[in-house]
């Protein structure tokens, strides 16, 4: 099985190069002033035009309204957006229409039923999910896993990506327990708060691109 991942909170063009040029297939910005990986517009703009077209650049929001939307996909630095507040699946379904960009929804996770609910939820209006803990002040980033038995043998309807927690260190073991095929990171590969190590993104992809 290939392995695909996405390093996301990427703020400067030295973590978003290393990003590309490691393999990922995913890069994430995000757009959440209360994170510490949160950039500006003009960030978002200039970092997105380093991405190359076979990588999938990923805006993050949380209960964002339709200005706060069009002025960041203006910047035409995003191809998808990954929802990661408290939107509904009519709010989901409207944001997916609206900007005509793929969509993929975020569950908190902290018990099995939140898998199960999420999936009936939001699996008919998403492209895709990802599953990420529900422990943490931030909506991600929080550098904490959830029990990854949850995923083990089940099946979801529509692609899904594993989040929380995530290092090179555990990154195979979250794969081999839940069958993700998709894996995202933030903080297992930082330095310090909100503060990518290019080091470490490197061992991360290095370390799913052996699975």
């Amino acid at each position: 099985m290939t392995v695909e991942a996405k390093i996301c909170g990427l703020s400067t063009p030295e973590t978003v190069e290393a990003a590309v040029r490691f393999g990922a297939r995913f890069v994430g910005f995000v757009t959440f002033p209360k994170s510490p990986r949160h950039i500006s517009t003009e960030t978002m703009r200039a970092l997105g035009a380093l991405v190359p077209k076979a990588v999938t650049r990923v805006g993050l929001f949380v209960d964002p309204d339709d200005a706060l939307l069009d002025e960041k996909l203006a910047t035409r630095a995003l191809d998808m957006l990954q929802l990661h507040g408290r939107e509904t699946p009519e709010r989901v379904a409207a944001i997916r229409q609206r900007t005509g960009k793929p969509v993929m929804k975020a569950i908190k996770v902290g018990a099995a039923s939140d898998i199960e609910q999420g999936i009936a939820t939001y699996a008919g209006v998403v492209d895709r999910l990802m599953f990420d803990t529900a422990e943490g002040t931030l909506p991600g980033g929080n550098a904490t896993a959830f029990d990854w038995t949850f995923l083990s043998g089940r099946t979801v309807p529509v692609p899904w990506c594993l989040a929380g927690g995530l290092t090179p260190g555990n990154v195979a073991e979250a794969v081999r327990v839940t069958g993700a095929s998709i894996v995202d990171v933030s903080s297992g590969v930082e330095e310090s708060r909100g503060v990518k190590s290019v080091a470490l993104i490197r061992a991360f992809l290095d370390r799913v691109k052996a699975l």
